[in-house]
């Protein structure tokens, strides 16, 4: 595996691992400044740029969705840039558990993540 290619993929591992425990501080230390996230709200999700912002978007995430989780399934790496096929589960209300496949395209610059863009499928 290229260096880059490496370094790619341990940030983004270290990235994941951050998201999975809710852990903000370190979301964003694994973010660039001026990092960029679109999320998948319909109808072509919603655009955050800027640690502030980006920071903002996960906090509200993680209150509406506080268990939360992301399972990668495929990992794809070339050079600075990630696919990750990923399946979300979280608990809704009445206690039952629910969950959706999408994948993150992202990119990564010095050793952050500079860009994470979300789809979803359906």
């Amino acid at each position: 595996m290229a260096d880059e290619t490496k370094a790619t993929l341990e940030a983004v591992d270290r990235f994941n691992d951050a998201f999975n425990r809710h852990d903000v501080d370190a979301v964003m230390a694994a973010m660039t400044d001026d990092c960029v996230f679109e999320n998948t709200s319909p109808p072509e999700g919603r655009r955050y740029e800027g640690k502030d912002q980006v920071r903002a978007a996960w906090e509200e995430f993680f209150a509406a969705s506080p268990d939360a989780h992301f399972d990668g399934e495929d990992v794809i790496v070339a050079g600075d840039r990630c696919i990750v096929q990923w399946q979300y589960t979280w608990s809704n209300d009445d206690g039952t558990k629910s969950s959706l496949r999408g994948v993150d395209v992202l990119r990564v610059r010095d050793g952050k993540v500079a860009e994470k863009f979300a789809y979803v499928k359906g």
